[in-house]
């Protein structure tokens, strides 16, 4: 499999064009190849274009391939990687299919459609190739039994999930005649190489996510109908207060389009005679009279949910009761309420369940019934419980899996609820406590195929698990913010566990103690975080809004140089730090990446100095550290730093984030040298082998001194462009005021050009700059309003 590095699609649809551009995205050169159309368009034809022209014979994947970079979400990391798609057509360019490595179908969903296209194919394959298709639920042994003898040992099913990009879940699932170790090796390859996470399934309709998630889609609407609740009702607790994503049920419906949802209910329906729960499929009619009506979700613009158009457009949501659409009421309930506040998913679940009010038991008569019906499908649809659970929560974007649930709700209580309900409940799933225990640092599970015995939950060598390793006694220090850990091999981890993994006090306090413990007894350090979608979202701001509202202007400044001595620590550490943010590296955990030695972000990484948002500037030496880059940069090439400056100063003035870590580079976060991973399990592996790497050569840097500051000149163009962007009503006065100050900092301060400053210089300017403006009552505005709203600070 390491000698695949070029990729064939056979589609160029949404689903085709987005998986060619994930493949780019990892760097493989991709070949989409679409149909030939039937004529030429009115503009081919106005310009004098005929069926024989490559132009219009090649119009579908070329238009596919263009419309790459106006899809959101963005499918591609960045722009450019659309280059190393080369497009065709399947009539004239099936011979280059033997330049391929791995061809991937990706064509309606029509069993006759697949067979007819890859028989086509076949001939033109090398003898190594590699063929799967992307079916979400037809059967892969009745595809694989019309291939050629010599391709069906290299045949099998790999179902990406939509949008590729971002969903996490691929579905391996091999045919009768599948060799095992190319099935094997695709799941490595498309772990490692395109960051997925990998599900083996059998072939069964609609394999294993599908099958657990529409299942308990059509129950939650049965549900609905039978306690006449709204389909707002249902979301509120279908969402994060059962562990499930705010998408919940209805959001999701609108999202995968009800036609399609209608449409793979009736297949599951037809094509599962012998399910016991067959009856679950059948949608109520409302369902198909809104499909009729063009009433199809997102893509038709209205689905259970509608925004409206025209003057303060408002939400409106369709009653199934009536058949129309009424304004959102957004019910509150008290069950719901119960729940806000609770971080643990699983405390979350037991908490909504144990509410009293309809919602609730609502919430309750849909996971029985769904937990029921995963339990019962194995061994049919996959092995084991990991398989099941890691299914949902990579494809369906659950907290927790099927069996996770049964264990955060205590399985013997479930069955007891159930067979209160007067619930059939099979008899295998009494006198089970868990279907997860943890012993030695170990997780493991219940192999339910093996007679019930306990086995270790697969690892993959690459993995470093920082909630295992906690478990299995590798922390040597711990605070109530944050940790280090010992990964082995001379490196150590710094981990922080707050809410948002938000900086402050225990943390600065703990990155010393995380230098002074590699400097000693080791050669490296990370700085990683897990679980949370935020490697940072920055300083605590609770912290710094109490101080001004209390004038504690004092307090701020100590707190400041805490904050700067300690990224300084980082970046003068006698070891090399890396550290591998993942998801949001906001604020001042941006500035924790941006003083490590060297940077190993996770691809899906979105990172910026977004502090302009609450009237401030980045004051743990972000500021200053986009000025020194500057500088730097200018030295390098023996020019005028001043167009360095501008363009770093538009990084923090504009708060710009990253949409993936590759951006990082054009931000100038993101050096020569430094790497990206895609995969989350190698995130830690990856920055510990940087570490290692980095270790054998280290030489530690001091303090920047001799610095030739852009000075007051530089600092003067910026203002002149402030102004001309008031003038012209762009941004406000205070606007203004926030861009000069940062501009004063980053050009080095009130000097003539070329006056030489050092890194501490500009560290007190950053910090004097951060004082002045924590005195603005508008920055307190803006603060309290940005805690109000909950949400990490982001442009």
């Amino acid at each position: 499999m390491d000698r695949i590095e070029r990729v064939a699609v056979l589609g160029s649809g949404v689903m085709g064009s987005t998986i060619a551009a994930h493949l780019a995205n990892a760097g493989f050169g991709v070949l989409l190849l679409d149909i030939v159309p039937k004529e030429p368009n009115a503009e081919e034809k106005a310009a004098g274009l005929g069926l024989d022209s490559p132009v219009v014979r090649n119009r579908l994947a070329t238009a596919a391939r263009a419309g790459l970079e106006k899809l959101k979400p963005a499918p591609l990391y960045l722009p450019a990687y659309a280059s190393r798609i080369d497009v065709g057509n399947l009539e004239d360019d099936l011979p280059r299919l033997a330049t391929c490595d791995w061809v991937v179908e990706v064509v309606l969903e029509n069993l006759e459609v697949k067979r007819q296209l890859l028989g086509r194919i076949a001939p033109h394959l090398k003898p190594t190739a590699v063929l799967t298709t992307n079916t979400s639920g037809l059967s892969v042994n009745a595809i694989a039994d019309t291939l050629p003898e010599a391709l069906r040992p290299r045949f099998l099913v790999t179902h990406f999930f939509n949008p590729p990009r971002y969903m996490r879940l691929v579905e391996i699932v091999s045919s009768r005649h599948t060799d095992p170790a190319i099935a094997a090796g695709m799941a490595e390859l498309i772990r490692v190489r395109l960051g997925k996470g990998i599900v083996t399934g059998k072939d069964t309709p609609n394999f294993v996510a599908n099958r657990i998630g529409v299942f308990a889609m059509c129950n939650a609407i049965r549900h609905m109908v039978e306690l006449d609740l709204t389909v707002e009702e249902v979301d509120a607790i279908a969402g994060p207060p059962t562990a499930r994503p705010k998408s919940a049920t209805f959001r999701t419906a609108d999202l995968v389009g009800l036609d399609t949802l209608l449409h793979v209910a009736k297949n599951s329906y037809e094509l599962l005679p012998g399910d016991s729960r067959r009856e679950e499929f059948k949608l109520p009619a409302f369902l198909e009279q809104m499909v009729a009506k063009g009433i199809l979700g997102n893509k038709s613009k209205g689905g259970f949910f509608r925004k409206d158009k025209g003057e303060g457009g408002g939400l409106s949501i369709y009653d199934h009761r009536k058949g129309e659409y009424v304004p959102a009421a957004k019910p509150r309930s008290a069950s719901v309420e119960a729940t806000k506040g609770i971080d643990d998913p699983a405390q979350r679940l037991r908490t909504a369940l144990a509410g009293k009010d309809k919602v609730a038991e609502h919430a309750w008569r849909n996971l029985r019934d769904t937990l029921l019906y995963a339990f019962e499908r194995i061994p049919e649809i996959a092995d084991d419980v990991v398989n099941v659970d890691a299914a949902m929560r990579w494809g369906f974007g659950w907290d927790l899996g099927p069996f996770e649930m049964l264990d955060a709700v205590g399985v013997p209580a479930f069955v007891a609820r159930a067979e209160k309900d007067g619930v059939a409940v099979p008899d295998r799933l009494r006198g089970i406590e868990r279907f997860y225990v943890e012993e030695g640092g170990r997780r493991r599970y219940l192999d339910l195929a093996a007679g019930g015995g306990y086995r270790d939950v697969p690892r993959p060598a690459d993995q470093i698990d920082l909630a295992i390793l906690e478990k299995s006694g590798a922390v040597v220090e711990r605070n109530a913010g944050a940790s280090v850990l010992d990964l082995g091999d001379g490196v150590f981890c710094l981990e922080f566990h707050t809410k948002m993994n938000a900086i402050g006090p225990d943390v600065l306090a703990m990155v010393h103690k995380a230098v002074a413990r590699a400097e000693r007894d080791g050669q490296g350090l990370v700085v990683a975080n897990r679980g949370q979608p935020a490697f940072s979202a920055g300083a605590n701001l609770m912290l710094i809004a109490v101080a001004i509202a209390e004038g504690a202007f004092d307090e701020i400044a100590l707190t400041i140089r805490a904050f700067q001595k300690a990224m300084m620590a980082l970046k003068y550490a006698r070891v090399p730090v890396v550290a591998a943010p993942h998801g949001l590296a906001l604020g001042g955990g941006c500035e924790v990446c941006l003083h490590a030695t060297a940077l190993n972000p996770l691809a899906e990484t979105y990172m910026g100095l977004v502090e302009i948002g609450v009237g401030l500037l980045p004051a743990g030496g972000g500021t200053k550290e986009m000025a020194l880059r500057a500088i730097r940069l200018a030295e390098k090439y023996e020019i005028d730093a001043s167009p360095f400056v501008f363009k770093h100063f538009n990084t923090v003035a504009l708060a710009k984030v990253s949409a993936s870590a590759d951006e990082l580079a054009a931000m100038g976060m993101l050096r020569e040298g430094d790497a990206v991973t895609l995969s989350p399990d190698r995130l830690v592996h990856d920055a510990k082998q940087k570490a290692l790497a980095l270790a054998a050569n280290f030489r530690p840097g001091t303090p920047a001194t001799g610095l030739r500051a852009p000075g007051r000149g530089a600092a003067a163009s910026i203002a002149s462009q402030l102004w001309n962007m008031r003038m012209g009503g762009f941004i406000t006065e205070y606007e203004e005021k926030l861009g000069r100050t940062i501009a004063g900092v980053m050009t080095g301060g009130d000097v003539p050009a070329g006056t030489l400053v050092t890194e501490q210089d500009l560290l007190d300017l950053e910090r004097e700059a951060f004082l002045k403006l924590c005195g603005e009552r508008k920055t307190l505005e803006r603060i309290q309003h940005m805690l109000k709203k909950g949400k990490p600070l982001r442009n």
